[in-house]
């Protein structure tokens, strides 16, 4: 607790005490934006509980039905957003259903609204909840833990099938594959011969870029954040340099590691660059390969409809208070991803 104190003396000869005032002023945050470890102030991201699987096999227990499951996310989330890009990418929009909710993160965690209320936002058309947490206590009654997004809901089980986006987005690379016409089945974000080379990437950009943003911009002190916004950088210089020769991370084709570094890049110059102090360099001025290889995702069919800055920008700068408690949100958008180039 601080405090300051304001001392007022009484009059020469007077016999009267001395008044002394008190204004406190408290530095207690709220628990959902306790991220960081007082211990040390370092960043550390809980592990997805709910770990089950969709699979294209009819006997499964959470077998891949069309409008059986539901994805509900956040526009501005990025893990939420490679789960969102893939159904995209996979034609899956008719086959699973989506909610989104509201950019505000508060006291209660992610709330829904309408499209009135906020912009963008889909109301919960399956449970009916008014805030993410409730499908965790109605899949789990003694669930403890965050209450994150995306959500991969069961309608026939009710009940949460996974709540970990690396996983949700390989269910939606294949398990769904006999209910999409040809050119979607054809896409295989994750395919055999190139998985060694995928997780290679994927291993590096989590723990650098990813999760690097956040460990960097959540930090509590100085040492913890200069323990990783370093990082960020070398890993987006080796980024560079392969993107200088190649399309994609991965033998020339878009493959989910491509996926993984996008909607952190996306979003690393409007929000990560300063709202997280990631500021040693920019994606627009510093990084034109990896500009140019994130236009190409974005201006692929259906993609650009799963951006939307304005909920990315406003959740950041005006959910995490502890970081900026005015609530302001900048102007800038970071590089316009629309400027046409090779596809």
């Amino acid at each position: 607790m601080n405090f300051c104190l304001l001392r007022f003396s009484p009059l020469k000869n007077s016999r009267a005490p001395t008044l002394i005032f008190k204004r406190t002023m408290t530095t207690e945050q709220p628990k959902i934006l306790k991220w960081a470890s007082a211990k040390d102030g370092e960043f550390r991201r809980q592990v997805s509980t709910f770990r089950d699987e969709v699979s294209a096999d009819p006997n499964a227990k959470f077998a891949a039905e069309a409008g059986r499951y539901h994805l509900y996310i956040s526009h501005a989330c990025p893990w939420a957003h490679r789960a969102a890009t893939v159904r995209v990418l996979k034609g899956l929009e008719p086959i699973i259903g989506l909610s989104v909710v509201d950019f505000i993160l508060g006291e209660n965690g992610w709330k829904f609204s309408t499209d009135e209320e906020c912009p963008g936002a889909i109301p919960d058309t399956v449970n009916n909840a008014k805030f993410i947490r409730e499908l965790y206590f109605k899949a789990n009654p003694d669930y403890e833990g965050r209450f994150t997004v995306p959500v991969l809901w069961d309608k026939k089980h009710n009940t949460i099938v996974n709540n970990e986006s690396s996983e949700i987005i390989r269910m939606f690379n294949t398990a769904f594959n006999a209910l999409v016409p040809d050119d979607k089945k054809a896409l295989n974000l994750y395919p055999e011969a190139l998985q060694k080379e995928i997780d290679d990437w994927n291993t590096p950009i989590y723990d650098n870029i990813n999760n690097g943003v956040y460990k960097s911009g959540f930090a509590t002190t100085q040492e913890a954040y200069e323990n990783h916004v370093y990082n960020i950088f070398s890993w987006y210089d080796k980024i560079e340099a392969h993107l200088a020769k190649h399309k994609y991370l991965v033998a020339d084709q878009l493959t989910e590691a491509d996926i993984r570094l996008w909607t952190t890049t996306i979003r690393f110059d409007p929000v990560y660059h300063g709202h997280f102090k990631c500021n040693i360099k920019s994606i627009e001025k510093d990084y034109p390969n990896t500009l140019k290889w994130a236009r190409r995702i974005y201006q692929m069919p259906g993609v650009a409809s799963t951006v939307h800055l304005d909920h990315i920008k406003k959740h950041y700068y005006m959910s995490h208070r502890q970081i900026n408690p005015t609530g302001i949100v900048p102007a800038g958008n970071g590089p316009d991803l629309s400027v046409k180039v090779d596809p």
